[in-house]
């Protein structure tokens, strides 16, 4: 056995029972504490940084929080998705498997709008969500028309690299 294994699997014997509390209460479903405690040791399991932990709780504390965020994320774009549908026609609502495929790339362009700037983030949304205008969103952000084409050439690129990389 590995050092980074001993290491994850004296992590898991020391902390497994106290992360899954602490999710417990964080998420208040036993279920999906159990889930979001599996995912972080798999998230130790495959850091590089296994071997310096100096502070076993904060390091899993870190990982845990940043996958609750994700949950939480990920639930959210799935209600509004959700709710969407619901405005449609029931004879026009996807079948299951283009649901499941349309909310994995709503997750992948949300993580890619996270990365960045405020401003360009919500050229982007204001221009494909509420189908804006350039001059319309420039007004709105008080900028030019010429540096909201750039932020919709950023954020379209940026969005664009991190679906196909």
């Amino acid at each position: 056995m590995s050092s980074s294994q001993q290491v994850a699997q004296q992590l898991y014997g020391e902390h497994q029972r106290w992360l899954y509390q602490w999710l417990c209460h964080k998420v208040g479903c036993p279920q999906q504490a159990q889930d979001l405690t599996q995912d972080t040791f798999i998230n130790v399991l495959i850091s590089p940084d296994l071997l310096s932990i100096r502070q076993a709780r904060p390091f899993l504390a870190t990982i845990a929080r940043r996958l609750v965020a994700n949950h939480y994320r990920r639930k959210k774009i799935e209600e509004a998705y959700l709710q969407a549908l619901a405005h449609q026609p029931e004879h026009e609502h996807p079948s299951p498997e283009v649901r499941l495929l349309t909310l994995e790339i709503l997750e992948k362009i949300d993580s890619a709008l996270d990365g960045l700037p405020p401003q360009i983030r919500e050229a982007f949304l204001l221009a494909h969500l509420q189908g804006m205008r350039y001059n319309d969103i420039a007004e709105r952000l008080r900028v030019s028309s010429s540096s909201v084409k750039q932020y919709l050439h950023r954020a379209n690129l940026h969005c664009f690299f991190s679906l196909n990389g």
